[in-house]
């Protein structure tokens, strides 16, 4: 089993050379410098190589335990935990108010790409927490935050988010689980939670639920829907927890991947009722709960780029010391790497890792930017919430493809679980399905982030990319010629995409959404050249090894995806009017 590297190396090209991390951080009024963050960055890699990834492959094999409403998790997870959070980890981001760094969004990124690619079932339990916070922070009053923020911060206490039930998967309106108002200002919850992540374990002494529920007078669908905050055990007057709420965990799932994270099914209010308390008004829970959910997505689609990156690191291992066969045009047996099939893997790898990075950092900057007083603040929400369904669907699709090809450079090897590459390849197949699926981004993506705005956020960013690629254009190296070309039909390709979805939503709906996902895809596809387009701008005013490696990569990623650019646009604007509107199923039986 190869041992996790971060990649510290790359980070330091994207933010000293890329992006101009500290020119951002002036911009943003940000107290902190690219070396700073490269510190923090290194730290957290030593934790995550040294702490975190040995735990991964045992977590895989000896899961979270259930017995009795009792969660147990994998050995080595709660010393592990405690020191993430004796570290200061867990408070990274978060305002110094409640014992927080008050760090900004770049440099959590960089770090949570790490705890991720190290575990992804151990890093599941801080991200949900992360999420649990962020909706407090907005939407919770003083006397919660009083009580709950300053133990979330610091992670003695955990955070769950409690949207799904048996009846109500993806449609939030057939939420059934009910919210009585009490006296005393408080509620009683009823109602049963499934797929709830770390919903019960041993790793905090507490366990704060986010949990949806209706009132008895409440609106039918999404508009009746309230967010509560309950807590595992009540809180005493001087915040220490104190006796047992009524809520328990029926069971916890047994799943394709990510065992080491306990995926609960939760019971509230199996008795008189689980306390709870009322987040912000009454009826706006599914507002305050996509706080959560937005948060969620960008750290899920971090998860595709993390657990790639993992796979990849552990392919290019084996395949640097794997001896089998003859390459072609070699005289001897060598190891495989020496095969043209095997570096079309791992290169296809690399490209679209070091896309998917530069991707989620610039989106962090413009989360960053989105939170500012910067002149640019509203042009940076607007793209931000353009691409974070981007960011989600693309990189956990991406995932997908990318752990796939990781099996196969192991070839027979890769099937036994003994090596570590299925592992990689399991648990990333959660990564398209939990906090939206693909489907779901690409639908946010069309409806929300295209159609309502008639393409203007859209085309003001496909504006920036052609604008990036004539000035690419105008160098003369052949990987800036090659990408140029390849990038500037891609662009071409998408907007005539963006102008087809904002003409034929009134006309073809069933059409339009049919080809919702291809319309992600492509996306994906050409923001990712844009990255490379970005990675080679700034790679050519450098020379040598560090050039031709950031060249080799462009061209690739050229070459193999972005040519898929206007096949996929054809997709869009053809494939789904003639089956997608097939007046009955029969043809598919």
């Amino acid at each position: 089993m190869s041992q996790y590297h971060p990649p510290l190396k790359d980070l330091a090209f994207l933010l000293g050379d890329v992006f101009d991390f500290d020119q951002h951080a002036q911009h943003c009024g940000i107290d902190c410098d690219t070396g700073t963050v490269l510190a923090i960055a290194e730290e957290a890699g030593k934790f995550a190589s040294e702490v975190i990834d040995p735990l991964n492959a045992g977590s895989d094999r000896n899961g979270a335990k259930w017995h009795d409403s009792v969660v147990t998790t994998s050995p080595g997870y709660r010393e592990a935990y405690a020191g993430f959070c004796e570290s200061g980890w867990n408070g990274l981001r978060f305002p110094e108010q409640y014992g927080g760094q008050g760090l900004c969004s770049v440099v959590a990124t960089a770090v949570d790409e790490m705890w991720h690619a190290a575990s992804l079932s151990f890093a599941l339990c801080p991200m949900l927490t992360n999420g649990a916070i962020e909706a407090l922070l907005t939407a919770g009053n003083d006397a919660l935050k009083e009580t709950y923020l300053a133990k979330l911060v610091s992670g003695e206490w955990t955070g769950t988010m409690n949207l799904t039930e048996p009846s109500a998967g993806s449609d939030l309106a057939a939420v059934q689980c009910k919210a009585l108002r009490q006296e005393d200002g408080s509620y009683r919850i009823h109602g049963q939670k499934i797929f709830i992540t770390y919903g019960e374990h041993d790793l905090a002494e507490n366990i704060i639920h986010l949990v949806l529920a209706r009132t008895p007078d409440a609106p039918k669908g999404v508009k009746g829907i309230s967010l509560f905050v309950v807590p595992k055990f009540m809180v005493n007057p001087d915040g220490t927890p104190g006796s047992r709420n009524d809520v328990r965990c029926a069971s916890i799932e047994h799943k394709l991947g990510i065992h080491g994270s306990p995926t609960a099914v939760m019971l509230f209010g199996e008795g008189e009722g689980a306390t709870g308390y009322l987040v912000g008004e009454e009826n706006r829970g599914l507002e305050y709960m996509f706080i959560m959910m937005n948060e969620a997505r960008f750290s899920v689609g971090l998860q595709g780029l993390s657990v790639s990156d993992r796979a990849y690191q552990h392919a290019l291992a084996y395949a640097l010391e794997r001896v089998q066969g003859r390459a072609v045009g070699e005289a001897t047996t060598g190891t495989i790497i020496r095969h043209p099939d095997v570096r079309r893997m791992l290169l296809g790898m690399k490209s679209r890792i070091e896309a998917m990075r530069a991707l989620a950092v610039y989106v962090s900057m413009q989360k960053d930017l989105a939170h500012s007083n910067a002149a640019a603040s509203g042009k940076a929400k607007a793209r931000m919430e353009l691409l974070v369904p981007v960011l989600k669907g693309w990189l956990t699709e991406s995932a997908q493809d990318l752990t796939y090809d990781a099996v196969q450079v192991f070839g027979g090897m890769g099937f036994i679980e003994e090596t570590g590459a299925a592992q990689y390849y399991r648990d990333a197949r959660i990564l398209t399905i939990y906090e939206g699926t693909t489907a779901i981004q690409a639908n946010d993506l069309v409806g929300r982030k295209t159609q309502r705005d008639r393409g203007e956020a859209a085309f003001a960013l496909i504006g920036d990319m052609m604008a990036d690629v004539k000035v690419l254009g105008e160098n003369g190296h052949p990987a800036a010629q090659r990408l140029s070309t390849r990038l500037a039909s891609a662009c071409d390709a998408l907007r005539s995409a963006v102008n087809w979805i904002i003409e034929s939503q009134e006309s073809a709906p069933r059409a339009v959404y049919g080809g919702s996902v291809p319309y992600l895809h492509l996306w994906g596809t050409v923001v990712g050249g844009w990255m490379h387009a970005r990675r080679l701008q700034a790679a050519l005013r450098k020379d040598g090894a560090e050039l031709a490696a950031v060249a080799h990569s462009a061209s690739f990623f050229a070459a193999h995806v972005l040519v898929n650019a206007p096949a996929l646009a054809a997709t869009i604007k053809e494939g789904g009017s003639s089956a997608l509107d097939f007046p009955d199923t029969a043809w598919l039986e």
